[in-house]
Order: C-alpha cells, then sequence, then structure tokens
C-alpha cells in the first residue's frame, strides 16, 4: 500500500521497510499549456549534505551533467528534455549501503532549464509528485504530490532523505525558489557558475 504525505511530513522509510536497501526516487510533472515559444526541459538533482546541510563539492552533486557520485550511491537516470508521457520523468537512485557515513540529509530538487530567458516558472508546471520505489521488490512505498502551490518559483526541494541513527528517513518539503538552480546551489554550499 503507498502512502500519501502532504507538505512537511516525514516517514520512516528504512525502519519501517526494513529490506529497503535501495531505493528509486522517482520525479513526474506536465507543463500546462502557455503561449510561450520554448519548450520545457525539468531537471532533477540531488544534493548530498554534511551534518551542517552543506555540500562539500561536486562530487555530493547528482544531475544530469554528473550522474553518479560516491561508487554509486546515488545516480540520476539521465536527462529528459521533454517530460512527455506519464509516470516518472526522472529518476534517481540511491542505494543506502553505499552513502559515505559523512553524508547526513540528500536533498532531490527539480528546476527548470533556462526558467528566466525562456519566462518559464512553476506555476505553468502541474501534477508535479514525488515517489519512492523500492528497486529490489518494485513496491512504491511512498507518494508526495507538490499541488499548485507556485508562480514565480523556478526552482523546489521536492523532498529531503535524512538520517535518523542507522535509518533513514523521508520528508516532503515541497518549497520553491526563485532564482533557479544557482539559489539552490547557493543554499547547499555550491557556487553555481
Amino acid at each position: 500500500m503507498t502512502i500519501s504525505l502532504s507538505k512537511g511530513q516525514r516517514i520512516d522509510l528504512t525502519k519501517t521497510n526494513p529490506g529497503l536497501k535501495q531505493a528509486i526516487i522517482g520525479l513526474g510533472w506536465d507543463t500546462n499549456k502557455y503561449t510561450g515559444s520554448q519548450a520545457f526541459d525539468l531537471d532533477a538533482s540531488a544534493f548530498l549534505l554534511n551534518e551542517n546541510g552543506k555540500a562539500s563539492g561536486i562530487e555530493d552533486f547528482v544531475f544530469y551533467n554528473n550522474l553518479s557520485v560516491h561508487s554509486g550511491a546515488v545516480v540520476h537516470s539521465g536527462d529528459n528534455r521533454d517530460g512527455m508521457g506519464d509516470g516518472d520523468d526522472e529518476r534517481i537512485k540511491i542505494d543506502f549501503s553505499k552513502i559515505p557515513p559523512s553524508i547526513h540529509r540528500i536533498g532531490i530538487t527539480v528546476t527548470i532549464h533556462e526558467a528566466q530567458s525562456r519566462n518559464q516558472n512553476f506555476g505553468q508546471v502541474s501534477n508535479a509528485f514525488v515517489r519512492v520505489v523500492d528497486e529490489l521488490s518494485g513496491n512504491v512505498i511512498l507518494r508526495f504530490d507538490l499541488g499548485e502551490d507556485f508562480s514565480v518559483e523556478t526552482a523546489v526541494v521536492v523532498c529531503e532523505l535524512y538520517r535518523h541513527g542507522a535509518d533513514w528517513k523521508f520528508q516532503a518539503v515541497g518549497s520553491g525558489y526563485a532564482n533557479g538552480l544557482s539559489a539552490l546551489a547557493h543554499q547547499y554550499g555550491l557556487d553555481a557558475k
């Protein structure tokens, strides 16, 4: 049975699912009809954070140009440039057994590529969701639908996975930022260039 979460809710991942070793974080979205001439290109990313909530460098940042870090601990499925079709548009695989002990939190984000020059924002995106799937069994553990609460935002922290003792938990975040990837990189301690 899939658990549906609301913004701000937290749930145990590995404690209540003791066989969960590898999870797929599936992210999906649709774009609304609008009068712009540019196609939407949304990009999922993962920021691996230390106990101070910061990434140490590019080795802690997974995105379409850096698909795998820490010997496959976190792996991106690759860039889906149009988001067409049903289901997950992009996926991030997490192998909990390979996450270095220095990593305490993983921020999962979605940004709109070239949002400013294309005059695009998350107010033009609908049906955005994240789901966590047990890779080995294929069972969907949880789902968080982001809703339609955005207007000028061009980046969203969708969720965070974090350590709680020996276990991992999930928090539904859904916080938007107006300055795209650079705002997220700054928040997580990386300089976006």
